[in-house]
């Protein structure tokens, strides 16, 4: 009987000090850990990304500052960091708020007399403030709210008569502008040269390209961040991003291909150039020139098996 209370205590002890050790390992690991090939390698800290793997159990790998010009907010298992933002686009009446450094991406705010109508953290587009005239401002333009003027008052029959009608006019002429704009988009292009500049000519060599399998390398450049932007700005619902990255905790990688996935059965047929277009548009411009060049690979690839 001693005897088998003796060997359970010995078996109680040994497990309490491999727990102990375990407990002890992974508290070197602050930043937490990540998966490669089958082992628990630690994370590289913020504003880092890895260079190379670890190669024992819980244990860092080797470490490297983002370059100049890319940043990683969190700590990270992933071999490169992501693009800064860019605030320079012409048509989105943006500067810079807060500068992009390696730990943080940069932060963009409207230029003076305009207010952002992205709705989001680090405005996005940014649209000139409304002037008011002689019935002076109401509520002054300020983050994402136009100006707001006082109403007008002893308007006069005939004003607001004249009012209503170019106001009908105006709107008319929108909507036949829209309309054309349409119309015109949906026109095949003759092919001649010298029509529109050098990145719409570069869009529309993209158009018929087969996105489907060259989605796995298309979310590895993209990454989860710029590809929740792009779904975003095309009218994915929160929902089906949320779920995309809910149903793939801490596999940021797994996050894009779903989404990206979702994506492109959101805009059809259009989705190569449309994704180009976004990435440009949203300030990411390096990005958009190496998924264009993933695109166009493609596009070489598929005519060289149909020519041979």
């Amino acid at each position: 009987m001693a005897v088998k209370t003796n060997k359970s205590w010995f078996i109680i002890f040994v497990l309490f000090f491999i727990l102990m050790s375990i407990s002890f390992a992974r508290s070197q690991c602050v930043d937490g850990t990540y998966k490669h090939a089958g082992r628990d390698c630690c994370r590289c800290g913020a504003g880092s990304k890895v260079v190379e793997h670890c190669t024992e159990n819980l244990k860092h790998g080797k470490c490297e500052p983002c370059e100049d010009g890319r940043f990683n907010s969190h700590p990270t298992g992933e071999t490169k960091c992501e693009d800064c933002t860019f605030c320079t686009h012409p048509n989105e009446n943006l500067e810079v708020d807060e500068p992009c450094t390696a730990a943080r991406d940069a932060k963009c705010r409207c230029q003076p007399d305009h207010y952002c109508v992205s709705g989001t953290e680090s405005c996005l587009l940014c649209h000139p403030c409304k002037k008011c005239g002689a019935e002076g401002i109401k509520w002054k333009c300020a983050g994402n709210n136009n100006t707001v003027c006082n109403e007008i008052k002893d308007k006069s029959q005939g004003g607001v008569i004249a009012g209503i009608i170019f106001a009908v006019i105006f709107v008319i002429a929108v909507c036949a502008g829209i309309a054309w704009f349409l119309w015109k988009k949906r026109q095949p292009s003759t092919g001649e040269p010298g029509n529109g500049n050098g990145e719409d000519e570069e869009l529309q060599r993209l158009k018929g390209v087969d996105i489907q399998r060259l989605i796995p390398a298309l979310a590895l450049e993209i990454g989860w961040k710029d590809m929740k932007r792009v779904a975003m700005r095309s009218g994915v619902p929160d929902a089906r991003i949320d779920a995309c990255k809910q149903d793939n905790l801490g596999d940021t990688e797994e996050q894009t291909l779903q989404l990206l996935k979702v994506w492109v059965e959101h805009v059809g047929a259009k989705a190569p150039e449309r994704l180009v277009e976004i990435l440009r548009q949203s300030g990411k411009k390096a990005k958009a020139e190496k998924v264009t060049k993933i695109l166009k690979t493609s596009s070489k690839t598929c005519l060289n098996v149909f020519v041979s």
